[in-house]
């Protein structure tokens, strides 16, 4: 396999540096990407630069992770608007275990000599004294350099500290010591930042060049940042972020975020997070564009990408959520619900608790849908007949035809029942 010919065919590759593609047809060739460990967890954002270590190392290249203990302390102002706050170096060191958690489900950390390795920045950083650093990068990387990029120009005007303006020197002089201290000669990364990876080919070739090593070499090449067919930023639900941690985004809200996507983003997507083959998603496609209606794109990725991050138990966890809740499931598929399931596939739904006096106060369904909920599913009884007389209503899947029918329910664990209103879900916890 060909790295560059792949990333081109995925719509992965925005720009190199002369020679990259050469380099890599050449040797097996180290190559990294950084990770901020500001966060407990990666997120889909990441992951398509993640895609980029994994591609590089099915062509037989071997990726590094390096998590940015020293430069997440200051922070990045690549597209940022304002300044972070710092985090303690305990908090960090928690966040890069999780990182490297999340980054074994895609890269093969023992597979021989181009086996993934992970490092963090701070281990080198806190060696080096200030003036240790003037003398080693500072020197050779001009301000008027700095300066003219483009993540520095878009923070003079609300102002930028000097902390974050030496950003980039900082990740330059990453390069630099990875360069030299493991042979890593390319860096990667999204298009945002390919300033500050052109800072460390330079700081590189100004450095090996002092040295009297004037054919030294580093490369640089991004992947352009994915944003949706309507020109917005794509990673992020209504919610926030999406999460690779389980903790922070559920499997089943996972699996939604990529089974809502957009018909006109899926060609993208399903190129660019799974390694589904060109011949496999081209015949997806056709079969796509022959019955959009049944979402074949977005499924295929669901599936995917989901399981990689999830496995096949989250997977399916979240599939039968999406049956349960918005598929044709049925009240023996409520009943099949275990009991460790349960809160996993109502985790977002509207939940309204009734006690034991208020239910035997409620004479009819209209009672309890309107009364009993405290008017949290239907404002008043009429409302909740008129709904029921439209055929809009469902106790645990079954249609509700008798708007006087007797509150006579199957209590699913002993304890709830599931109230559809139209294309709505709300709980009813009996205490």
């Amino acid at each position: 396999m060909n790295f560059i010919d792949e990333l081109r065919w995925r719509g992965m590759l925005h720009d190199m540096t002369p020679g990259t593609e050469e380099q890599l047809s050449r040797e097996m060739t180290a190559g990294y990407i950084g990770f901020d460990p500001t966060a407990a967890s990666l997120h889909i954002g990441n992951l398509a630069t993640i895609m980029l270590l994994v591609h590089l190392q099915r062509a037989g290249h071997k990726p590094f992770a390096l998590v940015g203990g020293a430069t997440g302390m200051i922070g990045d102002p690549s597209g940022k608007a304002a300044e972070r706050e710092f985090l303690s170096e305990d908090t960090l060191r928690r966040n890069q275990d999780g990182i490297r958690r999340q980054l074994e489900k895609f890269l093969d950390f023992d597979c021989g000599p181009n086996s993934a390795e992970m490092v963090n920045n701070y281990d080198w950083f806190r060696e080096i004294s200030f003036l240790g650093f003037l003398r080693e990068a500072g020197k050779h990387i001009t301000v008027n350099y700095m300066m003219a990029k483009d993540s520095v120009k878009k923070r003079l005007e609300t102002g930028i500290s000097f902390t974050e303006f030496s950003y980039q020197l900082l990740q330059g002089y990453d390069f630099y010591w990875l360069y030299k201290n493991k042979g890593l000669r390319l860096q990667m990364g999204g298009s945002d930042q390919w300033g500050n990876i052109t800072t460390g080919t330079e700081l590189i070739r100004r450095k090996e060049s002092d040295a009297g090593n004037v054919d030294a070499q580093a490369f640089a090449l991004t992947t352009p940042l994915l944003t949706k067919a309507d020109g917005s930023k794509f990673g992020k639900s209504e919610s926030g972020n999406v999460w690779l941690d389980p903790g922070m985004t559920s499997p089943y809200q996972f699996y939604q975020f990529w089974l809502n996507a957009a018909d006109a983003d899926c060609p993208r997507l399903i190129r660019v997070y799974t390694l589904l083959s060109k011949e496999e998603i081209e015949a997806l496609e056709q079969q796509h564009a022959e019955a959009p209606h049944l979402r074949i794109l977005q499924k295929a990725i669901a599936q995917d990408v989901t399981i990689r991050i999830h496995g096949q138990t989250g997977y399916d966890l979240a599939v039968k959520a999406s049956d349960v809740l918005f598929g044709k499931a049925t009240l023996n598929t409520l009943r099949s619900i275990e009991v460790h399931e349960f809160d996993v596939i109502f985790e977002g739904v509207p939940q309204t608790e009734i006690t034991t006096d208020e239910l035997a106060s409620c004479k009819d369904i209209t009672d309890l849908l309107s009364v009993g909920s405290r008017g949290e599913i239907y404002a008043s009884k009429g409302e909740a007949r008129r709904a029921i007389s439209q055929n809009a209503v469902s106790l645990n899947k079954i249609k509700v035809a008798d708007p006087a029918a007797t509150v006579d329910l199957e209590w699913l664990q002993g304890r709830y029942v599931l109230v559809s209103k139209g294309k709505k879900n709300h709980l009813l916890k009996k205490v």
